[in-house]
This record gives C-alpha cells, structure tokens and sequence, in this order.
C-alpha cells in the first residue's frame, strides 16, 4: 500500500486531537466524541482494507473510508460556524485524501 494513503490520514488523526481539546467541555459526549470517533476509522478502514483478501473486501473498506470523510468534513463545517476551530485547512486535507483514496482504489481495480 502506498505509505501516504495510510499516513495523511494518521497525521490528520493527531491533529484532531489536539484542536479538539480547546473544545468546549459540554461538547466532550458530543462534537469532540462523535469527531474523534469518524476520524479514527478513516486510517482503520484503510488499513483493515490493505489486509483484505479480495479486491471486493478492499474497495469495501476504502468506501466506507470514504464515507467517514465525507463525515468528518461536516464536522469540520460545524465546528467552524459553532466558533470552535479554524478548519479550512482540514477541510483541505480531507479532500485531499479523498482524492488520494480514489486514485488509489482506481488503480487496484486494473
């Protein structure tokens, strides 16, 4: 597997992390649980998808990545209009692994 379709999404993990620690304490079962959560399973499902035993299995695994993305940038959207976080930048990663995660799901398809 490409190292970077695994690591910008690790690194992007991290960075979650951090920025969600000057969330407001009220959201700790809310905004901060439900990102943690979605953002973890964008590099778990590329990695249980590399493990996979057959092509269906992997493209299963990088589609549900995909949709985690897909979630995790809404929840860089509200985060950013509730004043919590600057996240134009994350929300530029987020479409840059996407893009990368297909190119990459393309190319184990030939």
């Amino acid at each position: 597997m490409e190292f970077g379709v695994w690591q910008k999404p690790h690194m992007m993990v991290l960075k979650v992390y951090r920025i969600t620690k000057q969330y407001p304490k009220e959201e700790m079962f809310g905004l901060i649980s439900q990102l943690r959560r979605v953002v973890i399973s964008v590099p778990a499902n590329i990695a249980e998808g590399f493990a996979g035993v057959g092509l269906k299995d992997k493209l299963r695994f990088y589609n549900i990545a995909a949709g985690s993305l897909n979630e995790v940038n809404y929840y860089f959207l509200l985060a950013k209009e509730l004043g919590y976080a600057t996240t134009a930048n994350l929300i530029e990663r987020v479409l840059e692994i996407d893009k990368m995660l297909n190119k990459y799901s393309q190319a184990i398809k030939t």
